[in-house]
């Protein structure tokens, strides 16, 4: 697949069914889209994870790394993948989300790059959730954006640009940008706005940086931050997309 084109015939996958029992009532309307990663050491111990009725944690849908798709919870359905979370307003994370779990081992037990065929897989599942129930791009998030302060997944080795190429995510503004020197105290505030939770200023920093700017993730306010936050607070960020 080009990373500029998707093939509307091909917009999702071929799905498996691997049902598990970890779900509820959702309480709002579907508004975003949550991008975990497994973070265990197999596929099959993630799958085997997200279906335990004892571990009470599930997503829709699991991407492995050969692109392969399993549905675990139907869309009209709450599952449990986001946790203690909140996103521009919104603090049951779970009702107003689908959460995408993508296999890889992360941080802890050996993270690596995302192969070319579970990303594409991911692309054509992201599209076609985001049309289904009118998503905007800046409501495609990763878990790291909505709980700052306990996650890093999917982490800065997720290509966000291939999303946002495709229009399926914000882009990393490259146009315009202009430092408006804000103080840190109105860098949070523009941050808050933004849609991260701040409570834990250097968390929420650094999952800003994580996802736009991954190359240097250090906890610090620095003037490429402030410009690429302000850039990203126009109504149309300028980015390579």
């Amino acid at each position: 697949m080009s990373d500029d084109f998707i093939d509307p015939a091909s917009a999702d996958p071929p799905i498996a069914d691997a049902p598990s029992p970890n779900h509820d009532e959702r309480t709002a309307r579907i508004s975003m889209i949550v991008l975990h990663y497994t973070g265990m050491e197999t596929a099959a111990a993630a799958l085997a994870r997200l279906r335990d009725p004892a571990a009470r944690v599930s997503a829709h849908y699991m991407v492995d790394e050969d692109g392969s798709v399993i549905r675990l919870v139907g869309e009209d359905r709450r599952a449990w993948h986001a946790g203690a979370a909140h996103w521009r307003g919104i603090g049951d994370v779970n009702s107003a989300s689908v959460g995408i779990e993508i296999v890889n081992p992360g941080h802890e037990f050996g993270y690596r790059a995302f192969p070319d065929a579970q990303v594409e897989a991911v692309i054509r599942l992201v599209a076609a959730i985001k049309d289904r129930h009118a998503i905007t791009r800046g409501n495609v998030v990763g878990h790291s954006d909505i709980a700052p302060a306990r996650k890093r997944d999917p982490g800065e080795l997720f290509p966000w640009a291939r999303l946002a190429r495709l229009r399926l995510a914000l882009p990393r503004p490259t146009r315009g940008l202009m430092d408006p020197q804000w103080p840190e105290a109105g860098f949070l505030l523009a941050l808050e706005r933004f849609g991260y939770d701040v409570t834990k200023p250097m968390a929420a920093i650094m999952a800003f940086q994580r996802r736009y700017r991954p190359e240097l993730i250090d906890g610090e306010m620095d003037a490429e931050c402030r410009m690429l936050l302000l850039a990203l607070l126009l109504p149309r960020p300028q980015g390579d997309d």
